[in-house]
């Protein structure tokens, strides 16, 4: 078995730590720059969801709860139905699990105009479980009038920052942070909510993936490629509401499925684009990467994705596996019910 280290240097060791472009928080700047009624609440966690920004620009417009999550959504909610537009930040397992009711019941119930923002992403952390939010997707996804969106990196984040100010209810963004700075000719990402983002086109697979996942998706895809596997990779930016018809069209051209997650594969991009499919019974093998029905643990993060099965090589080895199982099915008799 390969030996890997445990590197815990991207948490003790601050020597070598070189300054990022805070893609989130300048987006939510020239948001609010704007429009005045953008305001920002943030759970004790100012420069890690990057509001520390909007904190010394508009410390008017800042709101500093505490550790208190529960109490932010309910305030939140407030400030919205007196006309306020809301942006909530925390960690996003804060937001979900442990303020959940409050969610549920002040924000997605009366489909209050509020954005929560949630930071650390499935297994992008090395403070363990308590940290780890491997179902936040599925939390939120089971949530009516929910919005659910997370862009493929800082190059979406932008986008993804004014598609969820213009959408009139609640909204979860699940945001990673950048890590290295975006190179001088990357192309900005545009992001619209419902519809699917094709990277890459091929004949044989389609895989779908979300988050930190999609640069694996395509670097399998290249992988795939020099066996002489031509592959579709899809980047779903937005988990609810779905893109039920390109995916189901998608999928009834290549046939063979992949999905790509940074989450529990119970509840998440698996499971959405397995009902999708179930909806309009179209009978295709799907295979999912993410987490399985476990929690994880403390380390950093390439030896948790590695551990767990979310590098590029296991999307490798399960598009191997589904092409075997492969059964391409017509979608011509069953595409005009698709609404």
């Amino acid at each position: 078995m390969r030996k890997i280290n445990l590197h815990l240097g991207d948490f003790t060791e601050k020597s070598n730590v070189k300054l990022v472009p805070r893609y989130y928080g300048e987006a939510l700047c020239r948001l609010a720059e704007r429009n005045e009624k953008i305001v920002a609440l943030c759970a004790d966690l100012a420069p890690p969801t990057e509001t520390d920004l909007f904190r010394d620009r508009y410390p008017d417009r800042f709101f500093m709860m505490g550790i208190a999550e529960a109490n932010m959504v309910g305030v939140a909610s407030g400030m919205a139905r007196m006309g306020d537009v809301p942006f909530v930040h925390s960690f996003c397992v804060f937001l979900t699990r442990r303020a959940y009711d409050q969610v549920a019941m002040q924000v997605a119930y009366p489909k209050s105009n509020v954005k929560l923002i949630g930071f650390l992403p499935g297994l992008t952390t090395l403070l363990g479980v308590s940290h780890q939010a491997i179902d936040d997707i599925a939390l939120m996804r089971a949530l009516p009038n929910m919005c659910v969106i997370e862009p493929c990196g800082p190059e979406q984040i932008d986008s993804a920052v004014n598609a969820a100010m213009d959408y009139d209810g609640p909204v979860y963004l699940r945001l990673n942070r950048a890590e290295t700075e975006l190179s001088s000719d990357t192309k900005i990402k545009k992001l619209d909510i419902g519809k699917v983002e094709i990277t890459r086109k091929g004949d044989d697979l389609v895989i779908f993936a979300c988050g930190i996942m999609l640069r694996k998706a395509e670097s399998a895809a290249q992988i795939l490629s020099e066996s002489g596997i031509e592959t579709t990779v899809v980047n779903v930016h937005t988990i609810k509401p779905i893109d039920d018809q390109k995916i189901c069209e998608l999928v009834s051209h290549c046939g063979a499925t992949i999905t790509a997650e940074n989450h529990s594969i119970i509840g998440g991009l698996g499971d959405a684009v397995s009902k999708a499919l179930n909806e309009k019974n179209i009978s295709i093998a799907v295979n999912r990467v993410g987490i399985k029905d476990s929690f994880a643990e403390g380390g950093s993060t390439p030896y948790l994705l590695n551990k767990y099965g979310l590098e590029t090589q296991d999307i490798v080895n399960k598009a191997l596996k589904v092409l075997k199982q492969n059964i391409k099915v017509s979608y011509t008799s069953i595409k005009n019910d698709i609404p």
